[in-house]
Order: structure tokens, then sequence, then C-alpha cells
């Protein structure tokens, strides 16, 4: 539990593409779990600062995402478990946007914006 849930509540951010919260040390010292792939953030506190937002609004703490409705509503029921925010203000950089395009990934704000 103490990997998943940040010890230091001191610069908490969350990722602009999953919602993942963790401090920025944790950020820059491993990346995001589920989006490291694309982000990569581990060891560049520019990328960090830049991938996530100390802006976000409400969390919840998923333990067991492929069980819960509330994953599947939040669209996180793929992701590692651990704190989510429930909305990121802010986006993701214009190059990591066109890269998920060309791997046919559709950007989702987390900010509230984009309705189904």
């Amino acid at each position: 539990m103490s990997t998943i849930v940040p010890q230091d509540k001191r610069q908490l951010r969350a990722c602009l593409l999953c919602s993942l919260i963790k401090n920025q040390s944790q950020f820059l010292k491993s990346g995001c779990e589920n989006c490291e792939e694309v982000l990569r953030m581990r060891g560049n506190n520019e990328r960090v600062l830049d991938c996530t937002s100390s802006n976000f609004n409400g969390f919840v703490a998923m333990m067991r995402p492929g069980e819960s409705w509330l994953s599947r509503w939040q669209r996180i029921e793929k992701y590692a478990k651990g704190l989510y925010a429930a909305q990121v203000s802010g986006r993701i950089p214009e190059d990591i946007e066109m890269e998920l395009e060309r791997r046919g990934i559709t950007y989702r704000p987390r900010d509230g914006t984009v309705k189904d």
C-alpha cells in the first residue's frame, strides 16, 4: 500500500493522461505506471511538470480497478492500483497528443470538458 499511496502529501500532481496521483518526486523516480511508454517522465523533471498538473479535483483510491463500476465510469479499469483524480486541469503537450494520434489512441482530457 505504501508504494501506491504517496507518503509525502506535498507537491501532489496528477497525470494529465490517466489522472494517477503521485508526488513530483515519485513521478520523477518511476514515471507513470500507466503512461510511461508514451509520456517518458522517468528521470525528466521538465517532462513531469509538462505532463502532470497540481490542479485537480477529488480523488478515488482504486484497489481493484477491473472490478469497480467507478473505475469503468472514470475509464481507469485497466490502469494500475493507486489514487486517481476525478478531474485534472490542463492538457498534455501537443507533441504527445500527436504521438497518441499516430498510435490510434484518442486523447480525452481529464478535466470534464469532453462528454460522451
